[in-house]
């Protein structure tokens, strides 16, 4: 078989994995937006008198139904649904009550800043649990590996909002290393790129911190076993540098199932990334979603959830395709 038609191959296997999750996403998204919707259905707020907020104490009952006329209230559930799913369709998400302007600006506005927040987190907590991960499986056994597993063990245990509240004691109030919170400055007029990153340091690191033991736990125990299969053993047996073995053999091997940890536990990141948010008072999804819940703002909350959903599910189709591409005896048409 030549490379062209392999190719040819794993092309069509990559666009009959797409077909196949895009018919597994179609229901997953119609069940999260009707448990939304459902959600705000039932709850006892009424939408007019929220709108209208402190002006609802002195409104007619008159207007308050003029409100719920023009917005369809009171119409029945399954109407209210079909239209809900139409103007989300033409790329209309409704009116945030809790910001007060369109939920699609509040999606435009602040998505951006958590997919920086996430992704930079993400990198960082791969790179070194990559490189701490097999580094304690190459010396099991030894003090680092005790202290390694002893630290990631008493990470598990810390919710991710106190890391981020001790951080803020310690670098920022006790040692005025680095900013409390925000974006920027209180006195900035711009978003300086600069100012912007020193403020990223103490959340991206924290949310990082929060999510490494669970990758560098998986990652040490791959390599260890890993380490005992019968190629690398072989590749020591003819005399190759041990970083040549641990590195070239060991790592590459334990690193596929890596790929699959990253998709499953992405969103738990996503969860960890609103709690940060809300520590350090950022400017992204993860403190409108907080807000949302709290002042009931069902639109917004809707929103942002189906939002979420849809990257887990593309993250786990590219789980899906990286690892395919990255182990060439993985057949994506089974």
């Amino acid at each position: 078989m030549t490379a062209a038609t392999t190719g040819r191959r794993r092309l069509a296997g990559a666009g009959a994995v797409v077909r196949r999750r895009l018919l597994v996403a179609v229901p997953v998204l119609a069940a999260t937006s009707m448990g939304m919707f459902a959600l705000g259905a039932a709850s006892p707020i009424d939408p007019a008198q929220q709108y209208a907020g402190a002006a609802a104490f002195t409104a007619s009952e008159e207007n308050l139904a003029q409100i719920r006329a023009n917005w369809g209230v009171d119409d029945p559930l399954p109407v209210q649904y079909a239209r809900w799913i139409g103007n989300l369709l033409r790329g209309d998400l409704g009116w945030s009550t809790s910001r007060h302007e369109p939920v699609t600006s509040v999606l435009a506005a602040r998505a951006g800043w958590t997919l920086l927040l996430v992704g930079t987190a993400l990198a960082l907590v791969l790179v070194a649990s990559v490189l701490l991960g097999t580094l304690a499986a190459y010396r099991r056994g030894g003090w680092f590996d005790r202290a390694l597993r002893a630290a990631a063990y008493a990470v598990q245990s810390m919710p991710v909002f106190w890391i981020g509240l001790a951080a803020i004691a310690v670098f920022a109030l006790a040692l005025g290393w680095l900013p409390a919170g925000g974006l920027t400055d209180i006195t900035a007029t711009g978003t300086d790129p600069a100012d912007v990153a020193r403020h990223l340091i103490l959340p991206v690191t924290v949310l990082a911190i929060s999510q490494a033991p669970w990758f560098v736990l998986f990652v040490r125990d791959a390599v260890a076993e890993s380490l005992r299969d019968d190629h690398v053993l072989a590749a020591r047996a003819r005399g190759l540098p041990g970083r040549t073995v641990l590195f070239g053999h060991a790592l590459r091997t334990a690193l596929l199932p890596f790929l699959t940890l990253v998709g499953t536990h992405l969103p738990e990141l996503v969860g960890g990334a609103v709690l940060v948010e809300t520590v350090f008072s950022l400017p992204g999804l993860g403190a409108v979603t907080v807000a949302a819940a709290l002042g009931a703002d069902f639109p917004l909350l809707a929103a942002t959830t189906l939002t979420t959903t849809v990257v887990v599910l593309a993250a786990s189709l590219a789980t899906d395709l990286a690892y395919a591409a990255a182990d060439p005896r993985v057949r994506l048409d089974d």
